[in-house]
């Protein structure tokens, strides 16, 4: 059995980098190449309101997930972003584990209410948010920026 640890990186540290461009780069193969993957910045997964979880094997990174705040009056909703495992490490349960680690962060934080976006080429993600209780949602709220054929969710944490 492999064994995986799980743990807050900063969001700019090698192993997030490592994890975000790994992420951009199997999005272009599955959507083709698009500048607006390019504007998510790194710091936004940064502060005392965001956050970035490394999944490593014998120390290598091979997954991560990163949250962001959604500006809002409260401060109580946030956006996960760049979910991704590496190939070769899918189906040992690292993306739920990654989804359940960073859903406790936010909780931490004092988040309510997260949201997130996929795509329709990514079925196996779609199946994985359904599966830990992610429900569907038309839009975004106000000022969270989301592609207009994304595929949303969101999950009240409180």
């Amino acid at each position: 059995m492999l064994e995986f640890t799980f743990q807050e990186e900063p969001s700019t540290g090698a192993g997030p980098l490592a994890i975000i461009w790994c992420a951009i780069d199997e999005l272009e193969r599955r959507y083709g190449s698009s500048e607006e993957r390019l504007k998510l910045s790194p710091e936004e997964m940064g502060g005392r309101l965001g956050a970035f979880v490394v999944a490593r094997h014998d120390a290598h990174p091979v997954g991560g997930i990163g949250l962001r705040p959604i500006l809002s009056p409260t401060e109580k909703t946030g956006e996960l972003k760049r979910l991704w495992v590496r190939p070769d490490m899918r189906r040992y349960g690292v993306a739920k584990r990654l989804m359940l680690e960073i859903e406790d962060s936010a909780r931490e934080r004092g988040y309510e209410h997260l949201y997130l976006e996929t795509g329709n080429k990514q079925p196996e993600a779609v199946a994985l948010y359904e599966s830990i209780d992610w429900e569907p949602v038309a839009n975004f709220p106000e000022g969270a920026y989301s592609y207009p054929e994304g595929i949303k969710f969101t999950k009240r944490l409180r």
